[in-house]
């Protein structure tokens, strides 16, 4: 690696964190959802009844106003989980699905309902004009809420995490650190550092961005178990391996997340010979 490659992470990843709490907050929203859509077969049926050919227009509404509730509630925890784990952009079809489909349950949640009332021709005029209104109303109004307008990506939060860990690591105000990238552009920071600081020696004053690790199998983008990364190829734990090797942040994105824990074993194997004394 030449000192003027761009220090740039190819591959955001959630912590296992972030997915938890993804996936606890889309258990909670296809549960409101089911919830919502329970509520529109509840109406339904009451249609097939006849229930409000003659009136009954509180119900109605009571129904339309709490499909609205449950599905504008999953819709905001659909958005919050995409915030923890966001899709691809480039992977288009899953970007669009998972980020629009608070919006497509929603419609599903209405429309029929929604339908029967105007297409009712046994029902009040007054029941049908009142209802027909607010359901339409109310069905734009959670559909919106559904809509995301600007989603998360994996790519957007790869670009706020580098620029997050330059700014930590230049000790600018980190106004690229929002709480989604900040802790691991910290941690970024952090084992950049900590591998300078080990690395320092007559030849490096500064120490060096450069770490090793092993190479992910069969030519992966990334390995599938997180591996450590080292202070040079030479050491022992890489003996017999295929390694790789670029800056910490490059090393992230390989899913070699945690910085050896024998610096002092491998500073002596790799010459670092005055990084103890700089330490």
């Amino acid at each position: 690696m030449t000192d003027n490659k761009p220090d740039v992470t190819k591959d955001w990843q959630a912590t296992q964190g972030q997915k938890s709490s993804a996936t606890r907050l889309r258990l909670f929203a296809a549960l409101a959802w089911l919830i919502a859509i329970g509520g529109e077969i509840y109406g339904i049926i009451l249609f097939r009844q006849n229930k409000f050919d003659q009136g009954n227009l509180p119900l109605l509404i009571g129904i339309l106003v709490g499909i609205a509730i449950f599905a504008i509630a999953g819709n905001l925890l659909w958005k919050a989980a995409n915030r923890h784990d966001p899709a691809r952009a480039s992977d288009t079809g899953r970007f669009f699905f998972q980020n629009q489909l608070g919006a497509i349950i929603t419609l599903i949640a209405f429309l029929p309902l929604i339908f029967l009332i105007l297409a009712d021709k046994n029902m009040d005029p007054r029941t049908k004009k009142v209802a027909g209104g607010v359901g339409a109303a109310l069905a734009v109004l959670a559909t919106v809420v559904g809509v995301s307008f600007t989603p998360p990506s994996v790519e957007q939060y790869t670009q706020d995490m580098n620029a997050c860990a330059t700014q930590i690591k230049s000790g600018q105000p980190t106004t690229a650190c929002s709480p989604d990238v900040a802790a691991q552009a910290q941690q970024i920071a952090t084992d950049t550092a900590a591998v300078a600081a080990a690395t320092k020696d007559a030849s490096h004053p500064d120490g060096l961005d450069v770490v090793y690790w092993i190479a992910p199998e069969n030519g992966a983008a990334k390995s599938a178990e997180p591996h450590v990364f080292h202070l040079c190829a030479a050491v022992s734990p890489l003996k017999d391996k295929t390694v790789n090797s670029g800056s910490v942040t490059e090393a992230y994105a390989q899913n070699a997340i945690r910085i050896t824990k024998q610096i002092d074993m491998e500073q002596k194997q790799c010459g670092f010979t005055g990084a103890t004394s700089a330490n």
